[in-house]
């Protein structure tokens, strides 16, 4: 069994036994709700993606640096027009592949595409595992956390405030961008500006700093690098490539 069609077969599990925990619910609804399990790595290592040596620090607080950045951040928060205002809260709700489902047209349909949707979950898990690395490592104050005049479209009353570098929804969007561009290369730029916009979104929604997103590009690209060239995986991005092709999605 692959690798992809281990991922499958859990996913495929976690859907039933979800199905049986809601029936269990209904009869018995006083029962706790309980906690996500933490994400870990199913292929990539945290010496893949060490922080210390993929990014450099960001600004510190009160630095010029910052204070800098930070007007960049009330720029874009204060003066997008609504119609982008509108993409970005849109783009704050939705941090999965389907964020490029526009870009790639009718044909992605991850439904009908489940070598390609299992081999994207894995993209997905992999770079928010990186990315939740390396905000512990920083601790970088958000924006909104700087200047209390900022109610990012995020905004949780109890979120904590040092997971600003990297952002999270920037890198799934560099690092899903990138693999798409290399599956289908016929899409790339497009799929790399989509990934470019779904960053610049994260300021206008004053969630994030222009650093923190470049980190992101840096992380993203890292994830996708190492898992399209990872050894354990080449079998099963050989049959992704043969479900796009087959999909009409790329010639090659």
């Amino acid at each position: 069994m692959t690798r992809l069609a281990v991922i499958l077969s859990t996913v495929a599990f976690s859907l039933a036994f979800s199905a049986s925990a809601f029936a269990q619910t209904e009869i018995a609804p006083s029962a706790p709700t309980m906690a996500k399990p933490a994400k870990t790595f199913k292929i990539l290592t945290s010496t893949d993606v060490d922080p210390s040596l993929l990014l450099a620090p960001p600004a510190k607080d009160g630095s010029d640096v910052q204070k800098a950045e930070l007007q960049e951040v009330l720029r874009l928060y204060r003066t997008t027009g609504p119609e982008r205002r509108a993409q970005a809260e849109w783009d704050d709700k939705h941090e999965d592949s389907l964020v490029f489902a526009a870009t790639l047209g009718s044909a992605f349909d991850l439904a009908k595409l489940p070598r390609t949707a299992a081999f994207l979950k894995l993209v997905e898990n992999e770079q928010s595992v990186a990315a939740n690395i390396a905000k512990r490592y920083f601790l970088r104050l958000r924006p909104w956390a700087v200047d209390t005049s900022i109610t990012s479209c995020d905004y949780k009353p109890n979120a904590n405030p040092k997971t600003s570098f990297p952002s999270g929804h920037a890198t799934l969007g560099y690092s899903v961008s990138y693999v798409l561009a290399q599956l289908v290369p016929e899409k790339s730029q497009p799929l790399l500006e989509r990934a470019r916009e779904y960053a610049l979104s994260r300021q206008i929604c004053g969630a994030h700093y222009a650093s923190d997103t470049e980190a992101s590009h840096v992380l993203g690209v890292t994830v996708g690098q190492k898992l399209l060239a990872h050894p354990l995986l080449q079998g099963d991005i050989s049959l992704v490539r043969d479900e796009l092709r087959a999909a009409g999605l790329t010639a090659r």
